[in-house]
């Protein structure tokens, strides 16, 4: 059986428009487009494709400071709240302190220079010495070949990191680069805290 459409009589549609006008919508009503409007409406002017770089087998981008994720280590250690006497600071960065103790991990594995490191520390603490000399070495640049920076001179940015975690952490008052003539950017100073 077909379903049979019924149309409203006048009155009826006039009462329907006027109850339609006075309701605000839940949803207001997107405007609809008639084939003739939208030819109306300006045109997006026609992109061009950017032109693509030729490919080369085996070819690499050049590394560019725009790789490095991290300051370098220098920067880090430049600027650091002082927590040392400022003379005294100013005096050890100018290379005008001797230090009194000396370890050269220069050579050594992770694995060999962390435990040297930590026992060489905790010693020159007990013992009363306040400033003494960490030479790392400055890391020797090898060939970087692939995407993913190198980083040379593991040791002289691991170094740091170890001064400030526990066991040595507690112990530590400053580090800082050494001076040209104790070795420059290939070794560090470090202050110790006073005996409680």
């Amino acid at each position: 059986m077909s379903r049979r459409t019924r149309s409203l009589r006048p009155e009826d549609a006039e009462l329907w428009h006027r109850v339609a006008r006075s309701v605000t919508p839940l949803h207001p009503v997107r405007p609809t487009f008639m084939p003739d409007e939208m030819s109306e409406r300006p045109k997006k002017p026609a992109s061009r494709p950017t032109p693509v770089e030729p490919f080369r087998i085996g070819g690499t981008t050049p590394m560019t400071r725009s790789h490095v994720l991290v300051p370098a280590l220098a920067d880090q250690l430049a600027n650091p709240p002082v927590q040392m006497d400022k003379k005294t600071f100013d005096r050890m960065s100018r290379g005008k302190l001797l230090p009194e103790a000396r370890i050269d991990l220069h050579g050594m594995t992770l694995g060999q220079a962390h435990p040297a490191l930590n026992r060489f520390v905790i010693e020159t603490h007990a013992a009363g010495r306040r400033l003494v000399l960490v030479i790392t070495g400055k890391g020797r640049r090898g060939d970087d070949f692939g995407p993913i920076p190198q980083r040379h001179g593991i040791l002289k940015h691991q170094v740091p990191q170890w001064l400030m975690m526990p066991p040595l952490g507690p112990l530590v008052l400053q580090v800082a680069e050494a001076h040209l003539k104790h070795g420059g950017t290939g070794a560090y100073y470090v202050y110790l805290r006073r005996q409680k």
